[in-house]
C-alpha cells in the first residue's frame, strides 16, 4: 500500500506547512514524491532547495526505494518477469519478441494512414484482456492530441476480442497546446493512474510541438520541452509498471542521391527517449512495421499487417 504524504510529518523538522505544500501541489503519497527532483518542488511547491532535498531523500528511504546495483543474470531475470501486451496480431508480436513490455516506450511513427492510431486503439482493447490471454487486466489513458480517437472504433474491436464495456477501461484526454499536454503528464495522470491504468497512449507525441514551435529560432526551446514529457513518462512507468506507447509524424529530408527519405519527427531527442522505434508504411493491398531501432530487435526486421473494420490483423 502506498504511504499518504502526512506519513512524512513523523520525522523530525517537517511540519504542516510543508506537508500541506506538498498535498497543494498534488503530492499525495511519499511513493509520487519519488518522482520529482529538488528543482521541480522548489518551483512548484514553494519549498527552498536544501529542504526539498531533504524530503525526496527521506522519501526514498521511508519507501524503500534505493538504487540496486545487480549482477547480469539477476537483472536479466527481473526483464524477463515483466507484464507483456499482446497487439492481438501474431507477426508483429513475434516481431516484437512476445509483445509490448512495461516500463518501456514504444514509438510508431509513419505517414498519415500508415496504420498508427488503428494500433492504438488496438492496444487500448488488448490492455483490457487478462495477462493469461495477452493483456494487462488494466486500463488506458490515451491523450489525443490530434482528433483521431474513434469510440465506435475502440467498440468494434473490443467485439472481436470478447471485451465488454471497452470505453469504461479508457480515459481520453484531449489537450490543445503544449502547456496543457505537459500539465497532464506532470500533474494530471497520478490520480488515473492509481485507478489500475496499465498503458499509456500519446496519439501523437510531436503534433502539439511542431504546431506551437514553428521555425528554426524555436527549435531548442521545442526540443527541450520534447525531452522533459519524455522523461516524465519514464519517470511514471517505473513506479506505477506502465507501458508507454507514443506516435510519431515524419519528415522529409533530402538524401545524398537526390530522393527524399521519410524519417520520424524530433530527431535525436525522441529517438533517444524510445526503448525501441518503429516505422510504419503502406505496403501494396496491406502494411509493414519495420524496426528502426531497438536493444534487443534485429534492425530492418518486419511484419506485414493488414487493417479490417474489425482493428489490425495478420497479413
Amino acid at each position: 500500500m502506498p504511504l499518504p504524504i502526512e506519513e512524512l510529518g513523523k520525522e523530525e523538522g517537517i511540519g504542516k506547512v510543508t506537508i500541506s505544500r506538498l498535498k497543494n501541489a498534488g503530492i499525495d503519497t511519499v511513493e509520487e514524491l519519488l518522482l520529482f527532483n529538488p528543482e521541480e518542488l522548489e518551483e512548484i511547491a514553494g519549498i527552498e532547495f536544501e529542504r526539498a532535498l531533504r524530503l525526496v531523500r527521506t522519501a526514498r528511504r521511508l519507501a524503500r526505494w534505493e538504487v540496486s546495483v545487480q549482477k547480469g543474470d539477476e537483472y536479466a531475470s527481473q526483464i524477463s518477469g515483466r507484464d507483456t501486451l499482446s497487439t492481438g496480431v501474431s507477426g508483429i508480436d513475434e516481431l516484437l519478441g512476445g509483445g509490448l513490455v512495461v516500463q518501456e516506450i514504444y514509438e510508431f511513427a509513419g505517414e498519415y494512414g500508415s496504420g498508427k492510431t488503428q494500433l492504438c486503439h488496438q492496444l487500448s482493447v488488448t490492455a483490457q484482456l487478462p495477462p493469461g490471454k495477452g493483456g494487462l487486466g488494466g486500463k488506458t489513458i490515451y491523450i489525443d492530441t490530434e482528433g483521431t480517437f474513434s469510440p465506435e472504433r475502440v467498440t468494434k474491436i473490443a467485439e472481436r476480442f470478447g471485451v465488454k464495456d471497452p470505453l469504461e477501461n479508457v480515459f481520453v484526454a484531449r489537450p490543445i497546446n503544449v502547456d496543457e499536454l505537459e500539465e497532464l503528464v506532470v500533474r494530471g495522470l497520478k490520480p488515473y493512474l492509481r485507478q489500475g491504468v496499465k498503458l499509456v497512449i500519446i496519439d501523437s507525441v510531436i503534433a502539439l510541438y511542431r504546431a506551437q514551435f514553428r521555425g528554426r529560432e524555436w527549435l531548442a526551446m521545442r526540443q527541450q520541452r520534447i525531452n522533459y514529457v519524455l522523461d516524465w513518462l519514464k519517470r511514471l512507468s517505473r513506479l506505477y509498471d506502465l507501458l508507454i506507447v507514443i506516435t510519431n509524424q515524419v519528415v522529409s529530408v533530402p538524401s545524398s542521391w537526390g530522393v527524399a527519405v521519410k524519417l520520424p519527427a524530433g530527431g535525436n531527442i525522441i529517438a533517444h527517449a524510445s526503448t525501441h522505434r518503429f516505422f510504419l508504411k503502406k505496403a501494396g493491398d496491406s502494411w509493414l512495421m519495420e524496426v528502426l531501432d531497438s536493444p534487443r530487435l534485429a534492425k530492418g526486421a518486419s511484419a506485414q499487417f493488414t487493417i479490417k473494420d474489425d482493428g489490425v490483423w495478420d497479413a
